[in-house]
């Protein structure tokens, strides 16, 4: 062990750009874990979204388009356009202590309005991760048209 030691800075200084580069994405790796951590909403699964509706009785916000939401959305969900999306909101003032899980076609949107509910100081604040096509690929079932 120790002989690796001694040699470390050698090979440090042989390869320079071989080592900034792993400083960089070890540097990386740390911020987006620590994001994670801080950002105050959590991730879920198809299956973690099923608990959550069976056991706490969560909200479920599809903020897609209405085009997007028609097509197909999770049963039970209500439709906020991102657009419109608003803690006053009728649908979500009255969930302020209630879990909420927000889903969109991909995830990405999704993540987005939790950010901005958990930021409107909303305690319970979730995401599906991967969103409606992740539900539709755990064969979950999907409902057409309008709420």
């Amino acid at each position: 062990m120790s002989d690796v030691l001694h040699r470390l800075p050698e090979f440090l200084g042989n390869h320079f750009y071989l080592t900034l580069a792993f400083v960089g994405v070890f540097v990386a790796l740390l911020v987006t874990e620590a994001q994670r951590f801080t950002r105050g909403y959590a991730a879920l699964t198809p299956a973690g979204l099923t608990q959550l509706i069976n056991r706490e009785n969560a909200l479920v916000v599809d903020v897609s388009a209405l085009a997007e939401f028609e097509k197909g959305h999770i049963p039970g969900a209500k439709h906020v356009a991102m657009s419109a999306l608003d803690p006053a909101h009728k649908d979500l003032a009255k969930a302020r202590e209630q879990p909420i899980a927000l889903v969109c076609r991909n995830g990405q949107t999704s993540a987005q309005a939790a950010q901005r509910l958990k930021k409107a100081g909303f305690q319970k604040v979730f995401w599906l991760e991967g969103g409606v096509a992740a539900w539709n690929e755990a064969q979950m079932p999907l409902v057409k048209g309008r709420a």
